[in-house]
């Protein structure tokens, strides 16, 4: 199949931005670095890279809660910052991972969504097991974040078990959407290691924005599903449009889903504000539709995340 030439100079520009590293130079220029740099084992055995953002009202000594987050595609730990910096001023302990294989500086295993959850359910291991920061961790209010393939990363750590041969299908019917397009530049799905048994029962809340191959999830293990969820769309989402991602998980979720649509919002307005530099580095990330203010929405969203965190785990 020929790939447009739209996603070919996206993902040029994507291997280009990777290379030449301006995504970390642009991030540390902002003030919601992380206040740990975190190295720790993942499933399979390889060093897996994260961050960790501290509460900062750690003066009482009680456990407090943690969230941990999911990148999108081709991300990195630092891709929802402001999200975790906000979840840290209200009193949450926070940890994001930069998934091997699926990060701006290697995407050989981007497809491979199913080996995401272990990873981040190893983050989980790491920050209740081994983990020795200034605060504790309190092992029984664990939440979970996830952007696009970070989305399908925390649906399926809530219980959802994906189907690859619905992605398959759907991919035969729709090969003009991106995703699909993105399937078949890496030759298909890599099947032999599609292993979407991933629930970790210890993750209590879920906050998922955007998420890939929604449609792909069963009936019945989505019917399992019993934990709060926040579900956010995009309503000019053109990455993973409607009614293929956010509607299946919406419609069959069998615990309380708090579902947001953003009206003129796009599938990136998710990650964090871009800096001046990434705007000129990576547009295709930073431009929002006309009138829609990046921002602002990230400000009203991260409110949102931290009210339903702290209603559905408990007061840091």
């Amino acid at each position: 199949m020929q790939i447009p030439a739209p996603l070919v100079r996206f993902l040029c520009n994507l291997a280009a931005f990777a290379v030449i590293g301006v995504l970390p130079v642009a991030a540390r220029a902002q003030d919601d670095a992380p206040d740990e740099i975190i190295h720790f084992v993942g499933p399979g055995g390889e060093m897996i890279e994260g961050g960790v953002w501290l509460p900062t009202n750690v003066a009482d000594g009680s456990p407090h809660p943690l969230v941990v987050i999911s990148h999108g595609n081709s991300g990195w730990y630092r891709g929802h910052s402001d999200t975790a910096q906000s979840l840290t001023e209200a009193g949450f302990v926070v940890a994001a991972l930069t998934h091997p294989g699926d990060s701006f500086r290697d995407q050989s295993r981007g497809l491979r969504l199913t080996g995401r959850a272990p990873q981040l359910s190893a983050l989980i291991d790491y920050m209740t097991e081994t983990w020795t920061g200034r605060v504790e961790v309190d092992k029984e209010r664990i939440g979970a974040f996830g952007f696009s393939a970070g989305g399908f990363t925390v649906t399926s750590i809530i219980g959802g078990v994906s189907d690859a041969g619905a992605i398959a299908a759907h991919c035969v019917a729709q090969p003009e959407v991106f995703a699909c397009r993105l399937v078949a530049m890496y030759g298909g799905l890599d099947r032999a290691n599609w292993h979407p048994e991933t629930h970790d029962p210890r993750v209590k809340a879920a906050v998922i924005a955007a998420p890939a191959f929604g449609l792909s999830f069963t009936d019945a293990s989505l019917a399992s599903v019993t934990v709060p969820v926040q579900l956010w769309q995009a309503a000019d989402d053109q990455i993973l449009p409607s009614p293929y991602n956010v509607e299946p998980v919406r419609d069959r979720i069998g615990g309380t889903v708090e579902y947001h649509r953003v009206e003129n919002a796009g599938h990136y307005d998710f990650l964090t504000p871009c800096s001046q530099e990434m705007r000129v580095a990576m547009p295709q990330l930073c431009t929002s539709a006309p009138g829609f203010d990046r921002a602002a929405f990230k400000v009203t969203f991260n409110a949102e995340v931290v009210r339903f965190f702290t209603e559905a785990l408990g007061e840091p």
